[in-house]
């Protein structure tokens, strides 16, 4: 249970455990005693995210006919966040990376999948996530991106915002318009697969200018990216020219992955902030006692713990619902909204039990305020997610009416 949580109520097994396991061990080894200046100097975590990669976090959903580990999301949830628990960061390194797995193995041809699953398992080639553009974040149905048909090859043309591992990746996922004028929109939107070389701030047509300075969630490249007649092979769109037009369903049904990761970044980041609080309210002596005698203290604690677990339960609950495959829209909606939201409260109850000490520069807990507020935005904000949990629970609702009318 919270603070540690006790894996074996959520049914995993030895080898799912191991994993699980093995990222708490490079948390407490690697990354708590770096994380500090890896965050005051915006540090790519190279030693944390090699670890991370021999311990086989970026092939962990990748299908072992691909050489990864071919685990289920509940093991993958709770691998993210146990890595989140250590750096909040870390979890979006990973995150770009898995939801373009994922969608190769549920939408790619078998020519993609041969081409980019088995270095990805390895961590070889990584892969970034991009549907933002600079004029809007949620309506994607308003992208402005094109990608033009000129003989055997597209011309790309355009600019993405908020690229996670934009610089480093090799392969990026990019959500486009292959048909402008296709009503409705979401028709005309297509899925392209976009290779580059990593490190590079120019390539072909691809041009990213420096990495976005962030109030927070430092130590990965966020990138913005313009695009000017960057040619790619006919062949490049997900799912091969079969899938054109469908590029709008493969980025939903894909972002409902990283919304499992965002939610366990809430809820790993905030754990330790409950860690911070246990530690704090046990050391810090006020009215002549511990901090931790006082009852109010204990309120705050019991109350923060309650919704850690709930958080986690209900996240382990939609990574089970997504893994058989289908849409999972509600269930993640709601995972994300609740987990990110319940970060927030507990990261700030926190806070305030260190009181001034916390707001000290360079404590820890100030890091998890400053990156708190991230994931309210990160993967659709918590209006976004209202809105989508209502609209599915409606849809899902009218569709079990009809099938009482109808037999």
């Amino acid at each position: 249970m919270t603070p540690t949580p006790v894996l074996e109520q959520f049914g995993l097994d030895a080898a799912q455990t191991a994993v699980v396991t093995d990222v708490r061990n490079i948390v407490n080894d690697i990354v708590l005693p770096n994380v500090q200046r890896w965050d005051a100097n915006d540090e790519y975590p190279t030693e944390a995210v090699d670890a991370l990669s021999a311990a086989g976090l970026f092939g962990l959903v990748i299908g072992k006919e691909w050489g990864g580990q071919g685990v289920d999301l509940t093991t993958y949830a709770l691998a993210i966040e146990e890595a989140c628990r250590g750096w909040m960061s870390l979890g979006g390194i990973i995150n770009t990376h898995v939801i373009v797995a994922k969608m190769l193995q549920q939408f790619g041809t078998p020519e993609q999948q041969e081409r980019y699953l088995p270095r990805m398992a390895t961590g070889e080639l990584r892969a970034a996530f991009s549907m933002t553009e600079p004029q809007g974040g949620s309506d994607l149905q308003a992208i402005t991106t094109t990608a033009r048909r000129e003989g055997a090859e597209w011309s790309i043309n355009g600019e993405k915002m908020w690229i996670a591992n934009g610089l480093r990746a090799g392969l990026m996922a990019v959500l486009l318009k292959t048909d402008p004028e296709a009503q409705p929109r979401s028709r005309g939107v297509s899925c392209m697969l976009i290779e580059k070389t990593p490190m590079e701030y120019s390539f072909g047509g691809l041009e990213i200018p420096p990495l976005i300075k962030k109030l927070g969630y430092n130590g990965i490249d966020s990138a913005r990216m313009t695009i000017k007649d960057h040619k790619v092979p006919a062949e490049s769109i997900l799912g091969g020219t079969d899938a054109l037009g469908h590029g709008f369903r493969q980025m939903l049904w894909g972002v409902e992955i990283g919304r499992l990761n965002v939610a366990m970044r809430g809820v790993g980041t905030a754990r330790r902030a409950l860690e911070l609080a246990l530690t704090y309210a046990g050391e810090r002596e006020a009215f002549g006692q511990k901090l931790r005698e006082i009852q109010a203290i204990r309120f705050k604690l019991a109350d923060m713990a309650t919704k850690i677990e709930y958080a986690r339960l209900l996240t382990v609950h939609a990574a089970r619902i997504k893994q058989l495959g289908g849409r999972a829209d509600v269930e993640t909606g709601m995972a994300k909204l609740t987990a990110t939201e319940i970060c927030q409260e507990v990261v700030l109850e926190a806070l305030r039990i260190h009181a001034a000490v916390g707001y000290i520069a360079g404590a820890e807990i100030g890091r998890l305020y400053r990156d708190a507020p991230m994931i309210l935005i990160g993967e659709g904000t918590s209006e976004i997610q209202k809105m989508l949990i209502g609209n599915g629970l409606l849809g899902r609702w009218d569709r079990e009416e009809e099938l009482k009318t109808t037999g």
